[in-house]
């Protein structure tokens, strides 16, 4: 290996070897290519946006390090025990990330003056290479500084309120958490040429923000803990010590020889896998499950991944999908053939999970809502529409996605009836669709 380091001088130097021995040099010959570190003089570095550890220190066992790691996360920021075990193995992770293929963000949501920063600056500070931004920054220097040092995009403010920020950064969360999606931006060469270029953004990220993201796939990337749930610890400092740097470097150095000694052995391990999730959770769960040092952490992450699932479809208006589920398994387990009709599962939607006062859905909007938002297609069959049995390998799928469990209990009274078409609608789903609230 050959990684960047910062010595006791405050110069940049090169370390070359692995965990067994290693030397730290000014430039190192691989093949026909020298390579020389960024000097210390790079803006970057000498503004401190990117760290960079000293020399390779002893840290025992990888459970003491993950111990050592939640102390020090613990003395300063104020997180839910879960969380400082998840935080823990993200940064042990943002050490081997080029390990895997996958990754997920690690995410604080919350208002202003709730700790957001705060968690940034301390998790961040131990984080591989970690390059400090914001949402307000210029975009171009991020995607350069990624590319060139492969580290950890620590974002604060990343709620993406101008138009044209928002579609640069939004491209570097899509693409950066699965390896081989670079992003390709033009170049205008001395010749006044335009030029495309590509440019890695892959790696592990945190990122601060008030609210949530509207991308349902970006959304599912996050592990995200809610900032200022609870009062401050008395015992968490309001400003930092001068001492925190010189800790934070000791700890990267720690870590550099955790990266030595184990980036070869590190691999996706399935049986750490969790079935009550989605598979898109469990693979970017993966790495992380892979890395986590003990039990304890890698329950807290399951629960995490739990919990993420549950929100995604609270928060995005998926708990309607759920509910239609639930409906149809029900229907399913009463239905005397093979089709279920749109305006039963419309009537039965209706009676479980809307008020007297609201208005009833109609056959057209439940057909509307399973195309769109679970993806199912309905069709026509005898002149009414109708859920076709044959769409039930993707319903059992849907099943698993959604936990849901529907029972025979929850519909006792519906008999399901094939209808002759005298009595439906079937020019119910050939009007114009509209937007419904309901």
């Amino acid at each position: 290996m050959v990684e960047l380091v910062l010595d006791e001088k405050g110069r940049t130097q090169l370390l070359v070897g692995n965990a067994d021995a290693w030397s730290v040099v000014a430039e190192a010959a691989i093949g026909r290519r020298t390579l020389r570190p960024y000097p210390e003089s790079n803006s970057l570095i000498r503004h401190r946006v990117i760290l960079l550890p000293g020399e390779p220190l002893e840290y025992g066992s990888e459970a003491e390090l993950a111990d050592v790691i939640k102390t020090y996360i613990h003395r300063y920021v104020s997180l839910s025990a879960d969380f400082e075990e998840i935080a823990a193995a993200y940064v042990m992770l943002s050490w081997v990330y080029d390990a895997f293929n996958e990754l997920p963000y690690l995410r604080i949501r919350g208002d202003y003056g709730s700790g957001k920063t705060r968690f940034l600056h301390i998790v961040g500070s131990i984080c591989r290479t970690p390059i400090f931004s914001s949402g307000a920054s210029t975009v171009s220097p991020i995607f350069y500084a990624l590319d060139a040092f492969r580290g950890t995009l620590i974002l604060d403010e990343a709620d993406f309120r101008m138009s044209d920020e928002r579609a640069d950064l939004v491209k570097i969360l899509n693409n950066g958490n699965a390896r081989g999606f670079p992003v390709l931006r033009q170049e205008v060469t001395p010749q006044k040429e335009f030029s495309p270029r590509a440019f890695s953004v892959f790696g592990p990220k945190l990122v601060a923000t008030r609210g949530i993201y509207a991308d349902r796939a970006l959304e599912s990337r996050f592990l995200t803990e809610l900032a200022g749930a609870g009062p401050l610890r008395a015992d968490i400092p309001l400003n930092l010590p001068e001492a925190h740097a010189d800790e934070a470097r000791e700890m990267r150095s720690k870590l550099l020889l955790y990266r030595l000694r184990t980036l070869d052995r590190h691999r996706i391990d399935e049986s750490l896998h969790d079935a009550r999730i989605e598979p898109r959770l469990n693979q970017v769960m993966g790495p992380l499950l892979a890395v986590a040092p003990t039990e304890e952490a890698r329950t807290a992450i399951r629960e995490a991944a739990r919990a993420m699932q549950s929100d995604i479809a609270s928060d995005r208006g998926l708990d309607r999908a759920a509910d239609l589920l639930g409906v149809i398994k029900a229907l399913e387990a009463t239905k005397s053939s093979g089709n279920i009709p749109l305006r039963i599962i419309a009537a039965e939607y209706s009676r479980l999970h809307l008020g007297d006062s609201d208005r009833p859905v109609s056959a057209r909007t439940v057909g509307m809502m399973l195309r769109k938002d679970l993806l199912l297609r309905p069709r026509k069959s005898h002149g009414i529409y109708v859920l076709p049995d044959s769409e039930r390998p993707r319903l059992l799928r849907l099943y698993d996605k959604y936990g849901v469990s529907g029972t025979s209990e929850d519909l006792s009274d519906v008999r399901v009836e094939p209808i002759a078409p005298s009595q439906s609608n079937a020019t119910a789903d050939d009007e114009p669709p509209r937007t419904i609230d309901f």
